[in-house]
């Protein structure tokens, strides 16, 4: 992990060993777990530091069944998750260029082949997937982790077009307006493929509480620019 220039700001004092950020943002004992029955690997490019407000390590310290590393590059998914699995039963985010309209007709979420065209049987192109990989950073920061990582080539391609923008509004630009922070791409990927609404909403409504207290203490000037 990047070692990062001493900081004398209240954001500095004392991360919380789960999700990373200092006690006045820290919302760890007030959320309840998931268990989740598809696993989750999230994959961090070292230089996304956003501790204030990031929500991968929320994310995965709500999940039962979930992984988080920092780096750039590992040998296969068995080496990043730390146990035995097989890309092709696995599923990773999309980062190409798919548009709306290229969604098969009633989906939020789909499976993409190469060429970015939904596949066909999308029920069965569903079907069995055991875990999600998420990359966590910038745009460009994701798309380094694709480039990186060649074993992600055999995994199945899921994208998604969510009803509604990111509760993250104008704390933190994304370069598109379907952008999601991980822990609501997670809650909706998740959601679907378990078909449990209530994983979406858990995960969701801790995301905003997690944004609540960011803005109340910036507002009394706990905190600074995330």
């Amino acid at each position: 992990m990047t070692e990062l220039p001493a900081d004398t700001s209240a954001t500095a004092v004392a991360e919380c060993p789960h999700c990373g950020k200092p006690p006045i943002l820290c919302i760890c004992e007030e959320v309840a777990q998931i268990d989740n029955r598809v696993a989750l690997l999230v994959l961090q490019h070292p230089q996304e530091q956003d501790k204030t407000l990031g929500s991968a390590r929320l994310l995965t310290h709500m999940l039962t069944k979930a992984a988080f590393k920092i780096g750039l590059s590992w040998s296969s998914l068995a080496k990043a998750l730390g146990r035995p699995a097989e890309p092709t039963r696995w599923a990773i985010l999309h980062l190409g260029s798919i548009q709306a309209s290229d969604f098969p007709e009633g989906r939020d979420i789909a499976v993409f082949d190469a060429k970015g065209v939904a596949v066909a049987d999308q029920t069965a192109a569903l079907k069995d997937i055991e875990g999600v990989v998420i990359f966590d950073g910038t745009w460009s920061q994701a798309k380094t982790l694709w480039w990186r990582n060649a074993w992600v080539l055999k995994a199945r391609r899921i994208a998604l077009r969510p009803a509604e923008p990111s509760l993250y509004g104008k704390l933190r630009k994304e370069p598109r307006k379907e952008g999601l922070s991980s822990i609501e791409a997670a809650g909706m990927v998740l959601a679907r493929l378990e078909r449990r609404p209530e994983i979406e909403a858990s995960l969701r409504d801790a995301f905003a509480q997690m944004l609540s207290r960011y803005r109340g203490a910036k507002k009394a000037g706990l905190v600074g620019k995330g």
